[in-house]
């Protein structure tokens, strides 16, 4: 059975997205923001965003740390200008007076502490799905800054968000990396931004053990090639070539890291 090739790039790092030469529309992006050290290119990831989200304290993070990328530039004017469309979350962790900032300002605050079942992340991807925004999924690709770094139960229930919401694309960022899934009811083309991403890459089998990955434009490619925790698992890569290719019989996330500027 042939499978349909989904196409991966990191365009949304450069300062303007190059037009596709894909024929499907191009992709929508959201943004959520975690209550964990933001990234630098951060602005950038919000100027690509059409809606832009936090979750629970990553308002806190908006709120002191966004003003840090402008540094002479006047705070209160850098809060002003950074308004999210949404706070949603449990609220455990957002302080009161940036709460009553965002809420004056116009942002819907959505409060979901009866929801102990599941992340303040998987509560705001749930809104985007249900927006405007996530009707057209194939087109839809979730950013999400601060979601790498601190607490590892963390990181870990960000990496269940990719899995639990599978067939949206949903990108994880940190300063140092990005990861995202890889369904294996695609194959898949990741085309390399090497300006700002590279060379040391990953192919990581979580979940299930993948029995046959196959891929090309690495520097050890796998071919038909088992992996799983406490065997082989393809990490400490590098990309070689310009578009890489992966086939495989499980979900796999893709990491790859981000360069410094």
């Amino acid at each position: 059975m042939v499978m349909e090739t989904m196409s991966h790039s990191s365009t949304f790092l450069l300062p303007t997205i190059p037009p596709s030469l894909d024929p499907r529309p191009p992709l929508s992006y959201a943004l959520i923001v975690l209550n964990q050290r933001l990234p630098k290119f951060a602005p950038l990831l919000w100027e690509h965003a059409k809606l832009r989200l936090c979750a629970d304290g990553g308002a806190n993070r908006l709120y002191d740390d966004f003003p840090l990328f402008f540094p002479h530039q006047c705070p209160s004017e850098v809060r002003n200008r950074y308004k999210p469309d949404v706070i949603k979350g449990d609220m455990d962790s957002v302080r009161g007076d940036v709460l009553d900032f965002y809420k004056n300002m116009g942002t819907k605050i959505l409060n979901k502490s009866e929801d102990q079942d599941t992340t303040d992340l998987h509560k705001c991807v749930t809104y985007i799905k249900d927006s405007a925004l996530g009707q057209e999924k194939s087109n839809l690709c979730i950013l999400v800054a601060g979601a790498l770094g601190g607490r590892f139960d963390h990181e870990m229930g960000n990496i269940n968000v990719l899995y639990r919401f599978s067939t949206i694309r949903i990108v994880l960022l940190s300063d140092d990396c990005l990861i995202h899934l890889l369904p294996r009811t695609h194959q898949h083309e990741i085309h390399i931004q090497s300006s700002v991403e590279g060379p040391h890459c990953g192919l990581i089998p979580i979940g299930m053990p993948s029995g046959m990955t196959t891929t090309s434009g690495l520097e050890w490619d796998l071919n038909d090639t088992e992996m799983r925790f406490g065997g082989l698992v393809s990490t400490s890569n590098l990309v070689k070539q310009d578009k890489i290719t992966v086939q495989s019989d499980s979900d796999l996330l893709w990491t790859i890291s981000l360069k410094k500027k």
